[in-house]
């Protein structure tokens, strides 16, 4: 009896140990690529500035292309999602600085849905030849859409904006944000692809097919050369002579979203800026400017409707004795604009320019009835809409034709190449970061400045209300910067240029072009799948 017993206790006493190591392998395999696309959205954040990490682009959708591989698009569909989580969450936190974590989850979760339905599309084309080629249209036709729908579009956060200090960004010059983006997005895929046919011929011992293998090796080389070659695109070579131009930053009296509560403050504290700096130059300490270019808002009350305002703005211009790009909010015909404003110090205002991508949410409220009823406080930070504005901004400034591309206007293309294909010899992108503190998104928002320099071969001023402002020369270097929430200006000698990039030539074309690549991968693998399953029925 005794010997019996052995063999009957022992089944009973393994199958408890055996159950729970399946169990825990069965969910490792499920959330280990979650954790992966999460962590390659989170990678790929970390590559933006303000850290200089551009070339963690690369291991990030190298690891992307590794979660989706072979997945069907439902699971694509998951993991681009928390690919889009892991990126935006941290990316576009600055939107919930002064308005609390509603605005910034609700952002995040309508813009993953765009890189969820890219994962969709990727895991799609990734069994197809090329995957590479595929895969990054894909991406560059998400970002097409992503700046255009909805409420006219949200591009921060383009690949482009995160590649300001990298091998990469003389391909601005060439096609503009959506080649530059391509091109980085293809090297991480191919970068995968390339590891991953090494370590699959080591492991079977197979030799390397040749064709796969080229389009692999291809995909990282291309771009890369690419990029070389492009650099003979990118100069800082003065065309139409050099401009003294002064950036002012005059500082807020206190930060958050009621910096300008206090009537004439910030206009005083500029004008303040402005009168230090004629005092300098009339001293012989600094080179008297050819213009002087005030930030957005930098006037907090309407100089049209408010004689004391305009008295502190004429002022200001003839202490400096140079026409200044004033930044205010007009009220005209019932109206609110956010305005540029062309101060002449013997004529007073001679032209103005009125913002035409205006902020969402910030300086309109779409569906406001429905968010009305959600929260009443949402609604009364955006008491009244602005109006938009249908024309290129180009002044004449001392004989300088200076585009004025205002704040959140610079992360479209078409609102700063309309600049230039109207005359712009050097842009100006006249911002207002007081309301998100001392957030990332003043340097997010640098970087893509600095962008628009080598994809339009110009200088770029970036005049801020608290920083950081800058002097960006044509080929993408920082030359002048201030701080944060300091007093300052910055006075510079810089080229004026007149002839147009590639990039600026061809406009839109290569983005609508990677749309219909994108589109024609999409087309062939739906159609191989149909095929498939008909052969499998018959």
């Amino acid at each position: 009896m005794t010997v019996t017993a052995t063999p009957v206790d022992e089944p009973e006493q393994l199958e408890p140990q055996a159950a729970p190591v399946s169990r825990v392998s069965r969910w490792a395999r499920r959330l280990l690529p979650a954790a992966a696309a999460a962590l390659c959205g989170v990678l790929l954040y970390v590559s933006f500035p303000p850290r200089t990490l551009w070339w963690l682009a690369l291991p990030a959708f190298a690891g992307f292309g590794w979660v989706l591989r072979g997945r069907s698009w439902k699971a694509g569909l998951g993991l681009g999602y928390l690919f889009g989580l892991g990126f935006l969450l941290p990316l576009l936190v600055w939107t919930g600085v002064e308005v609390g974590p509603g605005p910034w989850l609700a952002l995040v979760a309508i813009e993953a849905v765009f890189v969820a339905l890219v994962g969709a599309g990727t895991a799609v084309v990734s069994k197809l030849p090329g995957r590479p080629l595929w895969a990054a249209a894909l991406w560059a036709a998400g970002e097409a859409a992503r700046a255009r729908a909805p409420f006219n579009g949200f591009p921060w956060g383009k690949i482009a904006f995160g590649q300001a200090d990298g091998v990469f960004l003389p391909l601005a010059a060439l096609g503009g944000t959506p080649v530059l983006g391509f091109a980085v997005v293809l090297c991480g895929y191919g970068l995968f692809e390339s590891v991953r046919l090494i370590v699959e011929a080591r492991r079977t011992g197979a030799a390397l097919r040749r064709g796969t293998a080229a389009v692999a090796a291809l995909s990282v080389a291309v771009p890369v050369a690419g990029a070389l070659a492009s650099r003979g695109l990118v100069s800082d070579r003065a065309e139409d002579g050099t401009a003294t131009v002064a950036v002012i930053q005059g500082n807020v009296p206190r930060l958050g979203l009621d910096f300008n509560a206090q009537r004439r403050a910030v206009l005083d504290y500029h004008a303040k800026e402005t009168e230090r700096l004629a005092a300098e130059v009339k001293a012989g300490k600094v080179e008297r400017p050819d213009f002087v270019l005030w930030p957005e808002n930098s006037s907090d009350i309407d100089p049209f409707a408010n004689d004391d305002a305009r008295a502190v703005i004429e002022h200001a211009a003839t202490a400096i004795g140079a026409p200044i790009s004033v930044g205010g909010v007009v009220e005209r015909d019932g109206k609110l604009y956010n305005e540029q404003i062309l101060w002449d110090p013997e004529k007073g205002p001679t032209d103005t320019y009125d913002k035409r991508q205006i902020q969402p949410f910030g300086e309109y409220l779409p569906l406001r009835s429905l968010i009305g009823a959600i929260n009443d406080q949402w609604t009364s930070m955006v008491r009244k809409d602005f109006s938009r504005g249908t024309e290129p901004g180009v002044f004449t400034m001392d004989g300088a034709r200076i585009g004025l591309v205002t704040c959140y206007e610079a992360a479209f293309d078409w609102a700063v190449r309309s600049e230039v294909t109207d005359g712009a010899q050097l842009i100006s992108v006249p911002s207002n970061n007081a309301t998100f503190d001392r957030s990332e998104m003043t340097y997010q928002q640098l970087a893509m400045s600095r962008v628009r320099a080598v994809e339009h071969s110009r200088t770029v001023t970036v005049p801020v209300t608290s920083g950081v402002s800058a002097i960006i020369m044509p080929d993408g270097r920082i030359t002048q910067r201030t701080g944060m929430f300091v007093a300052d200006s910055l006075v510079q000698k810089v080229p004026l240029r007149s002839s147009e990039t590639p990039a600026t030539k061809v406009g839109v074309l290569p983005e609508m072009l990677l749309v219909l690549v994108a589109a024609g991968g999409l087309g062939w693998a739906i159609g191989a799948g149909v095929r498939g399953r008909r052969a499998g029925g018959v």
